[in-house]
């Protein structure tokens, strides 16, 4: 008989929001139609699941998780965002997240990823908004997320914010681990966005048993097919825990991935002259961990030969907040692209004891031999 372990919970902060180790990311539940997404959120809160995180940005992704929490919205807890620089567009982003999400009320509203921490008198009016909604009774607690360490750890310093939200990892840096580390002594909820690294990490389970270890850390799972859902609701019942044999693979990933790559983030777009950065600049890992056939259509091809017209502008090298070399990324993503190895084997893996690893076989395409799913 299948052991089952006790659900781990999460306190945020000082918040008081009490979860399961595992949130919902709505985030791509935007690139599907709304009937899947509606049956994707009610199952997950049927699992178990009741922190949800959305933003205005998201297009409709908040309209869909209004329409699947219609019922039980007082029995989750619901997270939005506003991307707004000024107190107008901040009242106005509000009450059309109030709509979307059919509620009177968010339990957290934060900051979307702003160059610099809102603070009250610094011109903008941002934090002024922000307690007057509270005031009103439409913000129950006040969050912030970033991609900047130096904006992160500017929050924790302010004592103005509930909780961070934050990329984190198993390919976690030391300053990475400080800011969980901070917040906790500063009574700040920790949310883990990014948990899976987008994409590039493809051991659920090793992710989880990472997280696992920080008893102040929620992390975010990016929810977009049923199978993604049932892997993480297998959780709730019975949680990874650390392993030997997950902690080689973490060790594994940490040696192949520490360092000079890019995390998706997207915050260098737009480019001058059109090229998707945030895909091309890791592409050669993309193909690797997390192989597919969509990175091998023509569009595809297209939009990796549309690195050859980079203007070496820099402009997205000096936004990008993780400091890297974007334009030497994009030539030797482009390069390695070009330049993958023929095989005449198929290569497939299985599903081992630890998690899911995708097979890959190889097709020609272009005239060149390229991995896709299998």
């Amino acid at each position: 008989m299948k052991e089952v372990h006790k659900m781990v919970e999460v306190t945020l902060g000082k918040t008081g929001i009490t979860v399961n180790k595992n949130g919902f990311g709505a985030l791509p539940v935007q690139r599907i139609p709304k009937e899947d997404a509606v049956y994707l959120i009610k199952k997950a809160y049927e699992g178990g699941i009741t922190f949800f995180d959305t933003a205005r940005n998201y297009t409709d992704s908040e309209e869909k998780l209004g329409a699947a929490l219609e019922g039980i919205r007082d029995k989750v807890f619901v997270a939005t965002k506003t991307a707004a620089k000024t107190a107008e567009k901040f009242r106005e982003d509000l009450e059309i997240s109030l709509k979307n999400l059919r509620t009177d009320h968010v339990d957290l509203y934060q900051f979307h990823n702003p160059s610099f921490c809102p603070r009250p008198g610094d011109g903008t009016g941002l934090y002024e908004a922000m307690l007057e909604a509270k005031e009103q009774g439409k913000v129950r607690h006040i969050g912030i997320t970033n991609h900047r360490l130096s904006v992160a750890m500017e929050a924790i310093d302010s004592g103005l914010y509930d909780t961070l939200q934050f990329p984190f990892c198993y390919l976690a840096t030391d300053k990475d681990l400080e800011l969980v580390k901070r917040c906790r002594e500063a009574g700040m909820g920790f949310i883990a966005m990014k948990a899976l690294s987008g994409g590039l990490i493809n051991n659920s389970r090793a992710a989880y048993a990472y997280l696992a270890q920080f008893d102040n850390v929620l992390p975010i799972w990016g929810v977009q097919r049923e199978r993604e859902l049932d892997e993480f609701l297998s959780y709730v019942g019975n949680p990874p825990e650390m392993t030997d044999e997950i902690r080689a693979v973490i060790d594994k990933d940490r040696e192949e991935l520490l360092g000079e790559f890019c995390r998706g983030c997207g915050y260098c777009m737009p480019c001058p002259v059109g090229i998707e950065i945030n895909n091309c600049a890791r592409m050669s890992l993309m193909i690797r961990r997390a192989p597919s056939a969509a990175w091998l259509t023509s569009d595809a091809q297209e939009k990796m030969k549309k690195i050859e017209q980079c203007l070496h502008c820099n402009q997205c090298k000096g936004k990008c907040p993780y400091n890297l070399d974007t334009p030497a990324l994009l030539e030797k993503n482009l390069k390695d692209y070009l330049g993958l190895p023929r095989r005449s084997e198929t290569n497939v893996m299985k599903k081992d004891t630890v998690g899911v690893v995708t097979g890959l076989a190889w097709t020609a395409v272009g005239g060149q031999t390229m991995p896709i799913e299998v």
